[in-house]
């Protein structure tokens, strides 16, 4: 199975969520920590597919940046990962009752075609469109400012600006004064092009800001200077990339 996508939308997650509700184990594999193995590569991608088997339950094997080993050969492609790429198509020529393989990338088109050919399905994860994004948000801001009082998903960035104002964040319940539904949807109708991870990490900026304050109080007018604040570095990421 190949998801391919934007990051940061929800590849890895959706892999776990199939892992637990098909009763699967799972393990998952970096593309990026194969190249550095060299011609230990091979070995232990075998003995990887050799643990596979040997689950009880069965195992999905989640392989995200797949591209980084399983990218199409050519001269420019070193022995260690030719081999790992061989050891790979060889382990999963034929259907396995033992194993299920999903391979995650942004750039399918970079797979090899033998890669390619062994995938039943391929699903893409595109990045949200704008009620998507207010849905994302509104869950969020449910997880990171209504619940903070609980010490449900308080974040790190929140934790130290809360040390810094001489208090605990989760013991901090947020005070939320003028920001509802509206201001969701607005701010998710200006982040056109955020991942669900750059969303995440959004309200967990507004957290931290709120912390930050000096009475645990999120206004409108603290939530749209974060919004601003991300616009702004989301634009700069973008233009970085297209340079």
């Amino acid at each position: 199975m190949l998801f391919y996508g934007p990051p940061g939308t929800g590849k890895t997650m959706a892999a776990k969520r199939l892992a637990r509700t098909s009763g699967l184990d799972y393990a998952i594999l970096s593309g990026g920590d194969v190249a550095p193995l060299g011609g230990g590569a091979v070995t232990q991608l075998h003995e990887l597919f050799d643990w596979a088997e040997r689950s009880r339950r069965g195992l999905l094997l989640f392989v995200d940046e797949a591209d980084a080993f399983l990218a199409k050969r050519g001269a420019g492609m070193s022995e260690g990962m030719r081999g790992a790429l061989n050891a790979t198509l060889f382990r999963t020529g034929d259907q396995s009752r033992d194993f299920v393989v999903v391979l995650a990338t942004n750039r399918p088109s970079d797979l090899d075609p033998a890669v390619i050919d062994r995938m039943d399905e391929a699903l893409e994860f595109a990045l949200p469109g704008e009620a998507e994004r207010a849905g994302i948000l509104d869950i969020y801001f449910e997880q990171y400012i209504l619940a903070a009082g609980t010490g449900r998903g308080v974040g790190m960035l929140a934790r130290l600006a809360a040390f810094m104002r001489g208090r605990k964040a989760v013991e901090s319940a947020i005070l939320v004064q003028g920001v509802g539904a509206a201001d969701l949807a607005r701010a998710a109708k200006r982040m056109e092009g955020f991942s669900g991870r750059e969303l995440a990490k959004f309200m967990a900026s507004v957290q931290a800001a709120v912390f930050g304050a000096k009475d645990a109080t999120l206004t409108r007018e603290l939530f749209d200077r974060v919004v601003d604040l991300k616009v702004r570095e989301h634009a700069a990421r973008k233009a970085f990339v297209e340079e």
